[in-house]
């Protein structure tokens, strides 16, 4: 019996696409129509479709590895009897690789609408809340005098003339016969006369749509809110496409986001961080919130206030503020705050040029 790979002159670690490559070329040069009469040809052209027939599919082709023809035992390994018997095997996936020997058939299908996008801009205190966006969408939906298919009422489509209502039309090159896809009807085998004077033929209109879109709480940069069904239209009575509502976060003046915490940089005079104090901390909350610093306190420490960060997206708890101490340096001094300084660093064993 045939090595499927030998046949198909490929490699046992083959990929997919260098098989079905290998099979193309195989299959046009042994195409009975290329060689009318002669028995090897298509005997050949046999082989080689049933070598793919194995190696294209993963599960079949798993068990010819391991087991060779024995593991194939019982399954439908090909055994062509003709020409028409292959094309009715491999079906469409076939007809792709030949555009010959009869017409493929294909007609326009239902398709769906178009997906749209429209973006949101929330604050972080409509990230805290949750926000009921007011949106217009602009889209195209049906046509509702003509119930989307393009015809003015009254009216149907008409048989084209140029491929008889096939949807196809055939060339003929050497000895191929080339199917190709009507050019005036687009396949669909028919015309439209009287197109629908509201939409012009098209089935569609643009269409501006009002509506509230909520927000939840603890969204975060690019989170995408998916609406079925509220994008485009369908062609030839597809489904409507989504509308994806993308968040983005406008910048705070206060307070930076990491995740659901937020980062409040404090400013602290040298005397407040080596003494201790108590500062106010603005929150998106209630109000401000006081925070103890401790004596000896230096710049960049950092000081967590638990629950007054960001919500999580589906009610998790809630982050923290966490609040940095940058030091403020004073400047304008005063002699007698010079003074007195310097009288600070002679005590601590320190002196300054000038103070020397």
């Amino acid at each position: 019996m045939d090595d499927y790979y030998e046949t198909l002159g490929v490699s046992r670690n083959a990929a997919l696409g260098e098989i079905k490559s290998a099979y193309r070329r195989l299959a046009l040069r042994y195409h009975p129509d290329r060689n009318p009469g002669d028995r090897i040809a298509e005997e050949q052209f046999k082989r080689v479709s049933e070598a793919y027939q194995i190696l294209s599919d993963s599960e079949k082709r798993h068990l010819y590895d391991l087991y060779g023809h024995a593991g194939l035992a019982g399954m439908d390994t090909g055994g062509f009897s003709g020409f028409d018997d292959i094309f009715g095997s491999f079906g469409e996936m076939f007809e792709d690789f030949f555009s010959f020997g009869r017409p493929r058939g294909k007609t326009p299908r239902p398709a769906a609408g178009a997906d749209l996008r429209q973006q949101v801009v929330l604050t972080l205190e409509e990230v805290v809340q949750g926000k009921d966006a007011g949106l217009v969408v602009e889209r195209r939906v049906n046509c509702r005098k003509c119930e989307g298919n393009g015809l003015e009422p009254g009216t149907s489509l008409e048989t084209c003339d140029r491929c008889g209502g096939r949807g196809q039309i055939s060339q003929s090159k050497g000895l191929l016969r080339v199917f190709n896809t009507c050019p005036q009807c687009r396949g669909t085998g028919g015309l439209v006369a009287s197109p629908c004077k509201t939409c012009r033929g098209k089935g569609l209109i643009k269409e501006k749509k009002r509506m509230q879109v909520r927000i939840p709480p603890g969204v975060d940069e690019g989170t995408r809110l998916r609406l079925r069904g509220e994008g485009e239209a369908g062609t030839l009575g597809g489904p409507p496409g989504d509308l994806y509502i993308e968040v983005q976060i406008a910048p705070h003046p206060r307070f930076s986001r990491h995740g659901q915490d937020l980062l409040y940089r404090a400013p602290l005079s040298f005397v407040e961080a080596a003494l201790g104090t108590e500062v106010q901390v603005p929150t998106l909350n209630q109000g401000p919130a006081r925070l103890a610093i401790p004596p000896g306190t230096q710049p960049g420490s950092r000081f967590s206030i638990p629950g007054e960060g960001l919500p999580g997206l589906r009610g998790s708890h809630r982050g923290d503020l966490v609040v940095e101490m940058e030091l403020k340096t004073p400047t304008g001094l005063t002699p007698r705050q010079e003074e007195l300084l310097q009288e600070f660093l002679r005590l601590t064993g320190q002196e300054t040029p000038k103070a020397k």
